[in-house]
């Protein structure tokens, strides 16, 4: 039995039907939580090493390479079950989102850094820091995650109606429970 298998077998079947029907949210928001990580440490990385006086550049270019990320795990996991496109016009889309998503990431950072002038030398290090992690990591992460999540649904990888379907495609079908009540044989 496969550990996979051996977690649904302890989910109450009245909790699993419910997770079933948001699997494609659950895997989005896991590849979040990924690229979140990823986002985060390299930005903080190149923040306080060679980006010392440029946060935001150092934020768009972590953000970059956790979109690069994204792309392959959404469209290898996520959303394995929608689109399909032809890859190059599939990427062009996704890319566009993201580079919107990109934007909406920055305007907190911006704003924090900007308007509210919450950097070094008008607030301590201490503050410069926090506010950072809060406004790009956290706000802005929020931001454009909800956006993500709509664009990649309704643009990026939607669901083919059945005469869009290539010929030998088929419909995806409900997962059954394995090992669970009421099976027959």
């Amino acid at each position: 039995m496969q550990f996979s298998e051996r977690i649904v077998g302890h989910i109450p079947d009245r909790w699993l039907a419910r997770l079933l029907e948001r699997a494609e949210m659950i895997k989005f928001l896991a590849v979040g939580a990924i690229t979140f990580v990823t986002t985060v440490v390299l930005f903080f990385g190149l923040k306080w090493t060679v980006l010392t006086d440029k946060p935001v550049t150092a934020n768009v270019l972590a953000v970059l390479v956790a979109t690069i990320l994204s792309y392959v795990l959404n469209r290898e996991w996520s959303f394995a079950e929608r689109g399909r496109r032809p890859r190059h016009h599939e990427a062009a889309l996704y890319f566009t989102v993201a580079g919107i998503g990109v934007a909406i990431n920055q305007i907190p950072l911006g704003i924090a850094r900007y308007v509210f002038d919450l950097r070094v030398p008008h607030v301590s290090l201490v503050v410069d820091n926090i506010s950072d992690f809060v406004s790009g990591s956290i706000i802005g992460t929020l931001m454009a995650t909800a956006f993500r999540w709509w664009a990649m649904r309704r643009f990026v990888f939607p669901h083919q109606s059945p005469t869009e379907q290539a010929p030998g495609d088929e419909i995806a079908q409900p997962v059954e429970r394995i090992g669970g009540a009421g099976e027959t044989e």
